[in-house]
């Protein structure tokens, strides 16, 4: 049986592990911002940006505001897409699992950081490594899937803007400040089936995989319609997104805003000798 990381470790490490987040979202305030271009409608201008976005080199942006399983929260998280190496720090601010985590995914590896309960267990180590795949099976024989995990870290939040685009109802609202930055406001409705059948006109196939496994956990936290905000700067990039629903464990609520693009991205692989392979026998740690 393949069990999920989150189903197959004790809670006092579950905290550690974030559920895979939708790291969606938006927000906006103030006013400024630039015209979509003569002749193009709202959702060519979100199209546009959510492209141009999709295929920076690397990104850095902050996650915040309400997830069903995890109440409140703030994540901030840098990505650079060739090769794949980032990190994410996630916070839940509210909820039975309160706390502060890390992830990291570097040279194809995934790394967590262990709560404090687990270091003690784990003879001083602060560093748990899941290894190069998504599936695996650990040394006693659990089999493991940590495919959400590696997606939530490596990914870059701006392919939800997409599902924007494919809304019936899009809209441009106006132009408004995101962080001093002009911007053009963009909003919408869809359900998610409608977004769901939207991908089978997507032709790049880690494009519409990755828009598939988004939609995949709205459609586990029980999200049927999501109410989306884009809000795309003056370089046609997506500064801002929002994304809104309200599922069986509560309300979606997420506000993703991208702080910089371009800049260098450094993440480091946790010493070998402060991490725990759950693959590996556990041995005494020098640390």
């Amino acid at each position: 049986m393949r069990l999920s990381v989150r189903a197959a470790l004790p809670a006092s490490v579950r905290v550690a592990l974030p559920a895979a987040v939708l790291l969606l979202s938006g927000c906006g305030a103030g006013a400024g911002g630039q015209e979509p271009a003569a002749g193009s409608s709202a959702a060519d201008a979100v199209a546009r940006a959510v492209e141009k976005t999709e295929g920076v080199t690397s990104l850095h942006y902050r996650v915040t505001g309400q997830f069903p399983e995890r109440g409140r929260i703030a994540d901030e998280g840098t990505v650079r897409t060739k090769p794949v190496t980032a990190g994410l720090t996630t916070a839940n601010l509210s909820g039975e699992e309160q706390g502060k985590t890390e992830l990291r995914l570097v040279d194809g590896v995934l790394y967590g950081s262990a709560t404090a309960d687990m270091v003690e267990e784990m003879g001083g180590r602060h560093w748990i490594s899941y290894g190069p795949a998504a599936e695996f099976t650990t040394h006693g024989g659990l089999r493991m899937d940590v495919g959400g995990l590696r997606d939530q870290v490596g990914r870059n939040p701006a392919r939800e803007a997409a599902f924007l685009a494919t809304a019936q109802d899009v809209k441009r609202v106006g132009g408004e400040k995101v962080d001093g930055v002009g911007t053009t406001h963009y909003a919408g409705t869809a359900t998610v089936e409608e977004l769901r059948a939207s991908l089978k006109e997507t032709g790049d196939k880690a494009i519409r995989e990755g828009r598939e496994r988004s939609l995949d956990q709205y459609a586990k936290l029980g999200v049927d319609e999501l109410t989306l905000d884009v809000w795309v700067d003056g370089d046609d990039r997506v500064k801002r997104l929002r994304t809104q629903g309200f599922g069986r464990h509560g309300r979606l609520d997420l506000t993703c805003t991208f702080l910089d693009y371009g800049k260098p991205v450094t993440v480091r692989a946790p010493r070998p000798d402060d991490t725990a392979d759950l693959r590996k026998p556990l041995k005494k740690s020098g640390s």
